[in-house]
């Protein structure tokens, strides 16, 4: 029997703390913030739980060899059931999107949850993988700021973007390991991100948001620097963990950036509970 320990070992339930942070990040810098934005978070986190069981569920012939330990190839959630959780969370973020944030985030909603889905069943083992999942985070931004001027958010989801880029790149190789040349670019995308998040708009002081960047990147980039000095397996799986875990201190960074230093804070205090979280249920 299914149980609930195993749907949230499927979706991979502690991982989804680092999705909130996208929508208020994005809704800080659009100047978009109300009532709504938790709301339209939780239609985030649905959507997130959506893709990680599609995610499953496209892979279950792979992680039958690879993985066999999975809740879908261990046989403890069945392949019929796992596609239908991940209809039914997609059906349901994008119902919630739209009745909290109209036809605006609507308008965002339906195409990243075409991209996640895109991402789960064509892209994931090609090329273009880490741009499409990229463009999941990019889009899972616009939707916090789809209540407010948009363009202002785009700077935000372009870092977003290019550090989820950076964790997908390294995930690929979770189970093969790496050549040290892949954790050498993703540390300087890292480095880049941090960066971008830690410099402040005009006549904004930037003390926070490059506090919060910093801790993001040291966290973040002490992992992948492990990865060059040893590019195995298990250093792969634990660079992309910490960059799953750490992304609400780049959150918090840019939620801080956008004028919101107080939620900046707490949008980055998900990181350690994430972390502690990952110990008993693997957010990769």
């Amino acid at each position: 029997m299914t149980t609930l320990a195993d749907l949230a070992e499927l979706v991979r339930a502690p991982a989804a703390l680092s999705v909130p942070g996208d929508v208020i990040a994005g809704a800080a810098a659009a100047g978009a913030l109300s009532p709504r934005t938790p709301a339209l978070a939780g239609a985030s986190v649905l959507l997130y739980w959506a893709g990680m069981a599609a995610n499953d569920w496209a892979d279950r012939r792979l992680d039958a060899e690879e993985r066999p330990e999975r809740p879908i190839p261990s046989g403890r959630v069945t392949p019929a059931a796992a596609v239908g959780l991940a209809a039914g969370l997609t059906a349901a973020g994008v119902g919630l999107a739209a009745a909290v944030g109209g036809r605006r985030a609507a308008a965002l909603a339906v195409p990243l949850a075409a991209t996640i889905w895109g991402y789960d069943l064509l892209a994931k083992n090609t090329a273009a993988g880490p741009a499409v999942m990229a463009a999941c985070r990019g889009l899972d931004v616009l939707l916090g700021a789809s209540g407010g001027r948009m363009t202002r958010a785009l700077p935000a989801a372009a870092t977003i973007a290019a550090h989820t880029w950076t964790v997908t790149a390294l995930s690929r190789r979770e189970v093969t390991g790496a050549d040290a040349t892949l954790p050498m670019r993703t540390l300087a995308g890292t480095a880049v991100v941090a960066a971008s998040a830690a410099v402040a708009a005009p006549r904004r002081v930037a003390v926070l948001p490059a506090v919060l960047a910093g801790w993001y990147a040291a966290r973040y980039g002490a992992a992948q620097a492990e990865v060059v000095r040893d590019p195995s397996a298990g250093r792969v799986r634990a660079a992309v963990g910490a960059g799953i875990t750490g992304l609400p201190a780049l959150q918090g960074a840019l939620t801080a950036r956008g004028g919101a230093g107080l939620l900046g804070v707490a949008v980055a205090a998900a990181a350690p509970l994430g972390r502690r979280l990952a110990r008993k249920v693997s957010p990769t």
